[in-house]
């Protein structure tokens, strides 16, 4: 922004979707409104999240910090938290003038204690419908010449599906992902999925809609994203495009209209370009730095390559990665499951009908993919001649950025912060902390 005039932001992150969307390719999905915001602004289409579950990602958009840099490594609710020196987004934004909201949830820091993140009101829990009510109760009442930072934090389309208040869509006419299996019980999933993700657009048009009646649209920046993958297997929890590819739509005063970025980005990046934008101090030494030059058409270092990680969900599984707009290289630390399955996807009928193959034999500790040649990184192509040259440099980009960074895996297994309660499988681990 220019004129030193400072635009209200208001972020909208969603649970659990990845790039589930009808604006992103999902065929037989309409979710109208998300992509009237994208019409309007900017979609990124090669966006993705530093880690695949929610709070490590969430800590990323909020701090500008690798999980193993901030300190959130696990989930929040099982002991996990920021380090009490890093600061939160919200933290920054109250230091420049504005004033702070959270409607929904959020889950960087357990329950309660919203305060330390930087939030000066903190609404209720509840459904999408109900969330967009509070949101445009607000939007409409706010008397207060200060900008404003709101986090509209949705629960959906994070498991269960198979709740009352939702509208499935049609097993038998949906689209089923390339990296599932074509049963009755994922067919019976996506659409119970996609009738979440109806409700969630449904809320998105109410907000949006009341932005432009108050007026609030023309000095808002409006951001649309969720913190990972869905809920399936071989999406949420592993490094895989699909558990780590995110959407990400913004709009706003002096942004692109109608346009789709290509470059590769890390949600270690938000914090930074959103600060540029309302013209707040640099944060200084982070993780992230800003892409607004991008959208702005001003010089960009374009990132060469992306990191992702992933340590601790409701079981240890140590793994990390490096990803460019060809090849993935994925490391695995200890003997590990085939594919490692979240413990809210385990007992579903996409979990049995993948739970046998994925826990029946050991991970490979290298992967290496052609994402060109084998988009469904399905191939391990780590040992083929072909790519001897591609494993050895990424597999030298990981182990410097590892140690650059300071990640504690390098000294061995991680330590749990409180003792999980999930489904274990049937291969031997002698790196456990539970062996």
């Amino acid at each position: 922004m220019q004129d030193n005039i400072r635009p209200n932001v208001l972020m909208m992150i969603c649970h659990d979707l990845g790039r589930h969307l009808g604006c992103y390719g999902v065929e037989g999905l309409e979710t109208p409104n998300i992509a009237k915001l994208a019409k309007q602004g900017v979609r990124f289409s090669d966006y993705f999240c530093t880690a695949p579950q929610c709070s490590p990602s969430r800590g990323s958009i909020m701090t500008g910090l690798l999980p193993h840099n901030n300190g959130l490594m696990g989930l929040a609710h099982l002991g996990w938290k920021l380090d009490d020196d890093i600061k939160a987004l919200p933290e920054y934004l109250v230091d420049h003038g504005y004033e702070t909201y959270l409607f929904g949830l959020q889950h960087e820091t357990p329950d309660g204690d919203e305060a330390r993140l930087g939030y000066q009101h903190v609404g209720r829990r509840g459904k999408a419908w109900e969330i967009a009510d509070d949101v445009a109760g607000f939007l409409k009442e706010r008397e207060s010449s200060k900008p404003f930072y709101a986090s509209v934090g949705f629960f959906e389309p994070h498991r269960p599906y198979d709740q009352p208040d939702y509208t499935p869509d049609d097993p038998g006419e949906v689209s089923v992902p390339s990296y599932l299996p074509d049963t009755p019980g994922v067919r019976l999933e996506v659409g119970q999925l996609q009738g979440m993700i109806r409700s969630l657009d449904a809320a998105v048009g109410q907000i949006l809609t009341v932005l432009e009646k108050t007026g609030l649209k023309d000095s808002t920046l409006v951001i649309f994203t969720t913190d990972h993958g869905v809920a399936m297997p071989r999406a949420k929890g592993t490094l895989y495009d699909p558990g780590v590819g995110t959407a990400l739509i913004m709009g706003g005063p002096g942004l692109p209209e109608g346009s789709v970025e290509s470059s590769l980005l890390s949600n270690v990046d938000l914090l930074p370009t959103i600060l540029e934008y309302v013209g707040a101090p640099s944060p200084g030494e982070i993780d992230g730095y800003s892409f607004l030059p991008l959208l702005q058409g001003k010089p960009y270092k374009v990132r060469d390559q992306i990191y992702v990680e992933m340590t601790w969900h409701d079981r240890y599984d140590p793994v990390r990665g490096v990803r460019t707009a060809r090849y993935k290289y994925i490391r695995s630390f200890g003997g590990r499951p085939l594919v490692y399955i979240p413990a809210d996807i385990y007992d579903s009928p996409s979990g049995e009908a993948v739970r046998d193959e994925y826990y029946g034999s050991q991970r490979p500790v290298e992967e290496l993919y052609d994402l060109v040649k084998d988009p469904g990184e399905i191939n391990n192509a780590i040992a083929d001649p072909e790519y001897e040259a591609v494993a050895k440099e990424l597999r030298v980009k990981l182990q410097n950025w590892m140690e650059t960074t300071n990640d504690p895996l390098l000294k061995g297994p991680v330590a749990s912060r409180e003792e999980p309660k999930a489904p274990y499988w049937n291969v031997v681990d002698n790196d456990s902390p539970f062996e």
